[in-house]
């Protein structure tokens, strides 16, 4: 427990992490590599993403009146991402042509091999020195904590509000993937 401001001061390592300090990456589907690219310009066009929440279940056993709890099964929460919109509307389309891969909008048809539309997913929290690290080598932030998303794929894409009162703004949207699996990557 931090008794004075020094104490404090040196239990914050790095001046603390800041959550505008982050950058996502997805790789396409390993099975469809060619179903879209997402560009640089996405990373710096992804406005807001969450580090996962870790979830382990509990199986309540009743015994003599009383509850003894277990420890269950992990448990993986949807991901979310937000977008700012471009004027060309390059990754709005890239997520619905993803979409479209996995569900027609005409009928029912769609991708039913799990490669050709699941893919891979990173978001890291920089730091805010300037120093090289193993995931940075060109320079400029370095990663603090990197999370590898495994197996993700988007379920929904959120409606764009269009108002002729709404201006001096930006139009952004959100981005829903289910997850299948995610794990700290190491760092050495």
């Amino acid at each position: 427990m931090a008794n004075t401001l020094t104490d404090f001061k040196s239990a914050l390592s790095g001046g603390g992490a800041r959550p505008n300090l982050f950058e996502v990456s997805i790789s396409p589907p390993q099975g469809n590599s060619t179903l879209f690219t997402l560009d640089g310009n996405f990373t710096i066009l992804c406005k807001a993403a969450a580090l996962p929440a870790s979830n382990v279940g509990n199986i309540d056993v009743p015994f003599r009146g009383r509850v003894f709890k277990v420890a269950g099964d992990r448990t993986f929460d949807t991901w979310q991402i937000t977008v700012i919109n471009d004027g060309d509307f390059t990754h709005r389309a890239i997520f619905e042509k993803w979409m479209q891969h996995i569900a027609q909008y005409q009928d029912a048809s769609g991708a039913s091999n799990p490669n050709n539309y699941m893919a891979e997913a990173s978001v890291k929290q920089l730091k805010r020195d300037a120093t090289t690290s193993t995931s940075n080598s060109g320079g400029g932030l370095s990663s603090a904590k990197e999370y590898k998303f495994h197996d993700i794929f988007p379920t929904n894409i959120s409606a764009i509000d269009l108002s002729y009162d709404s201006s001096d703004q930006i139009e952004e949207f959100t981005v829903e993937f289910q997850v299948n699996h995610w794990e700290p990557a190491s760092y050495s």
